[in-house]
């Protein structure tokens, strides 16, 4: 059989050529530590790894954003810690005010104290979050959320909640408006708050009062009159439903003893005191009161004087609905920090799964991936001992000719 020489140079150099590629692959493979260095190498492996290799990396944006979420959280509960120790102050001077040795100018003390803590509560709540937005305006984070005004704080933020994503299906506030935490304290005792008239001349002091029947409270207002007659003095109150029309009687003439329980309509309350003629007290369903407002009013009713057994009773008055109030507020910062924590919380849950899954990913890239380093340092020996004996192979054929037979 005849073989021409440029057949056997043609079917030489494709052989070295196939031997060279595939040693000149399986070293990029070697060099990398991947098995799938270019899509050919495995079309299958490498449409499984592009989209394990998203999903982790939308896993590692996600983690991101738990950090971001979590430092915004973090700054907020620093702020309501020192709001609850702003407020807790100011209940202990409220106590401290009622004290029966103060004189007015003792009071008018404490009402300057409170004054700087006012200043500090809104510097509190007009906090900014580190970004340059302040940090309880809602979605309105450029705007001042609080302005002093006289009778507290007018709020110019919204009722929005700033929001991260920090799961594939999960997103978590990261922000809570100035009206969820400041603004939003029902007041009295959650349910109905107790007053005394301004007007009143005697010294009746009335409770905060309790629910004693949740099913049989009406919501409406109601007034308590007071009328003392006769010699020695019988007092007697009436009790009336201002909320109907006409006004109706609950009722009448029931005599007054001092501490007595007055209950009507699911309400329990107490009087003590001596109430004079025509004294009236009232009651009504608490409504929400901001704690700029709780506290404006307090420095008035710690300014307006105590002068004679009239006087000492309404300041009492004043002092018990400012605690029942500043209580009521302390319990929405609470509840807020409250919230702060569950998220928080998830946080940590969320951070402990996405740490799984990147544990995951990373197996399962490696599975598809990765070289096997023995396996290809074997396959390269073996690769380099064939490309040596090709070389040699072919040297020797291509030195072959009729020629050196004849002159054999």
């Amino acid at each position: 059989m005849r073989i021409a020489t440029s057949t056997i140079f043609d079917a030489g150099v494709r052989q070295l050529g196939t031997l060279q590629t595939g040693m000149a692959k399986l070293q990029m493979q070697m060099s990398t530590n991947k098995r799938v260095v270019t899509p050919s190498d495995d079309p299958i492996a490498a449409s499984r790894a592009l989209e394990v290799t998203q999903s982790q990396s939308l896993n590692t944006q996600l983690a991101t954003n738990r950090s971001n979420a979590r430092s915004s959280l973090s700054q907020e509960e620093v702020v309501l810690n020192s709001v609850t120790a702003l407020l807790t102050d100011v209940q202990d001077l409220v106590v401290s005010s009622g004290n029966a040795t103060f004189t007015d100018s003792d009071r008018a003390s404490k009402a300057t104290e409170l004054e700087g803590r006012l200043a500090d509560l809104l510097g509190l709540a007009n906090s900014t979050d580190g970004n340059g937005g302040y940090m309880f305006s809602g979605y309105k984070s450029a705007t001042q959320p609080f302005n002093q005004t006289a009778t507290g704080a007018d709020y110019a933020g919204d009722q929005g909640q700033r929001q991260v994503q920090i799961g594939s299906t999960r997103s978590v506030p990261i922000s809570d408006s100035g009206t969820g935490v400041f603004e939003n304290n029902p007041t009295g005792n959650g349910t109905y708050q107790t007053s005394a008239a301004t007007t009143n001349k005697g010294a009746g002091i009335i409770s905060s009062g309790t629910v004693v029947d949740v099913t049989k409270l009406t919501g409406h207002n109601y007034a308590l009159d007071f009328t003392v007659t006769g010699s020695p003095a019988v007092t007697t109150y009436n009790i009336t439903d201002n909320s109907t029309t006409p006004p109706s009687a609950v009722q009448t003439a029931q005599p007054y003893k001092s501490g007595q329980s007055i209950t009507f309509d699911g309400m329990s309350m107490d009087i003590k005191g001596e109430p004079a003629n025509g004294d009236s007290f009232t009651t009504a369903p608490s409504q929400k009161q901001s704690v700029f407002t709780t506290i404006t009013s307090l420095i008035e009713t710690l300014r307006g004087g105590a002068l004679g057994s009239t006087g000492k009773a309404a300041l009492t008055n004043g002092l018990n609905q400012a605690s029942n109030n500043i209580k009521s507020a302390l319990d929405t910062v609470l509840t807020a920090r409250s919230a702060i924590g569950s998220r928080l919380q998830e946080l940590d849950s969320l951070d402990s799964t996405g740490s799984d899954l990147n544990i995951q990913y990373a197996s399962t890239l490696s599975d598809l991936t990765d070289l096997d380093l023995v396996a290809a340092y074997s396959s390269f020996s073996q690769q380099q001992v064939t490309l040596t004996a090709a070389q040699k192979s072919f040297t020797t054929m291509s030195g072959l000719s009729l020629f050196n037979y004849i002159s054999g």
